[in-house]
């Protein structure tokens, strides 16, 4: 048998092809979130590593830099949880005891009738990438790492694919929020939380989010507490897993009490809450997290420096797409008939301001 040497540049683009991506040499978020779901289909359920070192493994040769492309990786997981296509272990119910710490599952197919008559596709199927047939597979558009098909004149797509057999999500269901509420309410809530808990004693590894430093800097944000007094969101690592999503009070940099998020009470994950809650935190002190807006042709690209809770996430992926950031952590491209009232969701139940406008 003959071995033949090829290129990183034609591993890159056959691979591509096989997943029904566009034919280009170049590693994007739409192909890592191909990867991931092709390993989700393979190994899950399985912890987050799992999937980032089975994907690390596969383009080792053909990345720069392997840390930043891990990092990357992390961050498409939580994409692939807020699109739908990953289940955490704490939004299902498995029989299986042994299972600790963050486990993931592959959700299965389903998909979301848009405003526009498009079609949000979510889910994995085993050892698959594509749950379609070929003739609406070739369809698919892949944006970042979201997945969507836009109907033919006179086409009933949502009735092609439940005579297929994949589930359709209600929009009331897909966009289910928490409880409107004021940020003086929620952080006095969860302030009446933490002072019912016993003391915590000292937490080693504990990291903070100090409300301190620049909201436009979110990784420089996170700090091992020294001389800080007060209510900090925060993460504390365990032997097996991610760290711990917290919210914690601290007396001259000593953690005094600690209430781990989220609580059994809840459907959202504990990056939800915590997320949430430090934009209540911001707001209070009069320094809220903010938001720019980028015009373009039709559209209106907005740039967070914050992560979102997955249930903003998702109205921005139900009315619009994901692009990749510039100078912020994550963009969403809205057309301008769906912006204004998006931008008053953001303003009025995650207390975001726009801080500057561009073209």
């Amino acid at each position: 048998m003959e071995i033949v040497e090829t290129s990183a540049d034609e591993v890159i683009r056959s691979t591509r092809v096989a997943l029904g991506l566009d034919v280009t040499t170049s590693i994007d978020d739409a192909l890592r979130a191909a990867l991931l779901r092709r390993a989700a289909g393979i190994h899950c359920p399985c912890s987050a590593s799992t999937l980032i070192s089975s994907v690390l493994e596969s383009v080792e040769h053909l990345v720069p830099d392997l840390e930043a492309e891990q990092d990357r990786l992390a961050s498409m997981i939580d994409d692939l949880i807020a699109c739908g296509d990953l289940l955490e272990l704490s939004q299902v119910a498995v029989q299986d005891s042994t299972l600790t710490g963050a486990w993931l599952f592959a959700a299965p197919p389903a998909f979301v009738l848009r405003p526009s008559g498009s079609i949000f596709l979510t889910g994995v199927v085993p050892d698959h990438e594509m749950f379609l047939p070929d003739s609406l597979a070739r369809r698919v558009a892949h944006q970042g790492f979201t997945r969507v098909i836009a109907p033919l004149p006179n086409e009933d797509l949502a009735t092609e694919l439940r005579e297929l057999g994949i589930h359709e999500m209600s929009e009331s269901a897909w966009l289910k929020t928490p409880k409107a509420q004021s940020a003086q309410h929620l952080l006095a809530d969860m302030g009446e939380r933490l002072a019912s808990q016993p003391p915590s004693g000292s937490v080693e590894g504990l990291q903070i989010l100090d409300s301190q430093r620049s909201v436009k800097f979110y990784r420089g944000r996170w700090v091992t507490p020294q001389t800080q007094t007060g209510r900090f969101v925060a993460r504390r690592p365990q032997a097996y897993g991610a760290p711990i999503w917290c919210f914690v009070e601290i007396e001259r940099g000593i953690p005094i009490r600690l209430l781990d998020l989220p609580s059994r009470r809840t459907r959202w994950r504990g990056c939800d809450i915590a997320w949430h809650l430090q934009m209540a935190i911001d707001h209070s002190r009069k320094v809220p997290q903010q938001y720019r807006r980028v015009y373009k042709q039709d559209d209106i690209r907005f740039d967070f420096f914050s992560p979102l809770p997955q249930w903003a996430q998702r109205r921005l992926l139900t009315f619009g797409r994901p692009e990749t950031p510039a100078k912020c952590l994550m963009s969403y491209v809205l057309p301008r008939v769906e912006a204004a009232t998006e931008e008053r969701f953001l303003q009025e139940r995650l207390w975001l301001v726009r801080s500057e406008d561009s073209n």
